[in-house]
């Protein structure tokens, strides 16, 4: 039925328990995945008093995200490629994640979006939201809730 799945990750430990389970997943299914990391912007800084300076440059930022998002998606292929699965994995820097999620989700011809809830209930969850609530809302493409 899925032939391809996109799997996004933060390197969590409920995102990591949803890669064991996607990987398993697209294994009985006879699908690949591709994996996917969006790296965080960097932070304008904030001036003005009691403001905290930053040392870090935008190239030192950009530098240290892009090793984690390799490591992190390193570990997610390791584990796809042990169970016999054909995966790669990809990143993209971006300000607002779900929307890059769907992006690479459609850019990758992927026809289901395997993610994991953060579990966030009542008024929290409401005025919080979360990456898979925006992912479920505005995507064209089936997403499954891996909890």
């Amino acid at each position: 039925m899925f032939k391809h799945i996109l799997v996004p990750t933060d390197g969590s430990e409920l995102s990591s328990a949803t890669v064991t389970r996607a990987v398993t997943f697209a294994r009985e299914a006879g699908a690949k995945i591709t994996f996917f990391y969006a790296q965080p912007d960097f932070p304008m800084p904030i001036y003005g008093e009691g403001a905290l300076i930053d040392p870090t440059t935008p190239e030192q930022f950009s530098k240290a995200a892009a090793a984690e998002a390799d490591a992190i998606l390193e570990k997610s292929r390791e584990l796809a490629t042990v169970a016999g699965v054909e995966c790669a994995g990809v990143t993209v820097v971006s300000e607002v994640p779900y929307e890059a999620i769907i992006e690479a989700a459609e850019k990758s011809a992927c026809d289901l979006i395997f993610m994991a809830s953060h579990g966030r209930r009542g008024l929290s969850g409401f005025l919080l939201g979360s990456e898979t609530q925006k992912v479920l809302t505005h995507s064209k493409i089936p997403v499954l809730v891996y909890r």
